[in-house]
């Protein structure tokens, strides 16, 4: 990723045009992707029992506040509370941990919960935290409390990488997301996110928002 030349300009851009940019767009990309969220929102609750959105804890945004991020459900009802106290979940909890918090075969996923994730489509009600103000549309990843401090335990030397990323607004897209998704593990995911960060440019921001369709529709990389 290219640094940025001119820092007065990189300055600018972070902490005032990157929101006027988010708040243009996610509010556009709402109006476009109403109708395929109507149908999602539709599919969900005919496929399954349980609310459109999913129930899941905080995540940790910027500065280490804690947020609710909106998604459409796309596991059974209770899903992340499940796998973490339920004794038919404990074999598929311990594999969660091992392979960095994502699950090839997660029976807790539903038959259009398959499909909206790999297509990236239960991220889109997040658009609503880029309006709060909690997220942007580019960004680091947004992680759970437990998941962050069980990743750090296995790869300590990143808690200043870490430190890195927390310091600015997660994003629904991300450098990481356009170079593997789920394919890559933490140690480079968290590499990926921190470079993102000390390059925050319009350019490379454009660069990441105009290579997620592709990986929306190929879903390459998703669990």
């Amino acid at each position: 990723m290219p640094q940025t030349k001119n820092p007065f300009v990189g300055e600018l851009y972070e902490n005032y045009l990157k929101r006027i940019l988010d708040i243009l767009l996610s509010t556009a990309l709402l109006v476009i992707f109403f109708p395929i969220c109507l149908l999602a929102a539709i599919a969900i609750k005919l496929n399954s029992k349980g609310p459109v959105f999913a129930d899941v804890p905080q995540r940790i945004g910027r500065n280490r506040k804690t947020f609710k991020m909106y998604k459409f459900r796309s596991m059974i009802i209770d899903a992340h509370h499940l796998l973490r106290i339920d004794p038919r979940f404990k074999s598929l909890y311990e594999e969660y941990k091992r392979s960095n918090y994502k699950l090839r075969k997660d029976p807790r996923i539903t038959r259009v919960g398959k499909f909206i994730r790999k297509h990236s489509i239960d991220e889109i009600p997040q658009l609503i935290n880029v309006l709060k103000g909690e997220m942007s549309l580019v960004g680091p990843r947004a992680y759970y409390r437990d998941e962050l401090e069980e990743q750090l335990r296995e790869y300590p030397k990143a808690r200043k990488l870490v430190s890195r990323v927390l310091a600015v607004k997660p994003g629904i897209t991300g450098l990481w997301q356009v170079s593997g998704r789920s394919e890559i593990n933490f140690d480079k995911r968290i590499t990926l996110d921190a470079s993102y960060v000390g390059n925050i440019s319009l350019w490379n921001d454009l660069t990441i928002i105009f290579k997620t369709p592709w990986v929306m529709i190929t879903g390459k990389g998703a669990v």
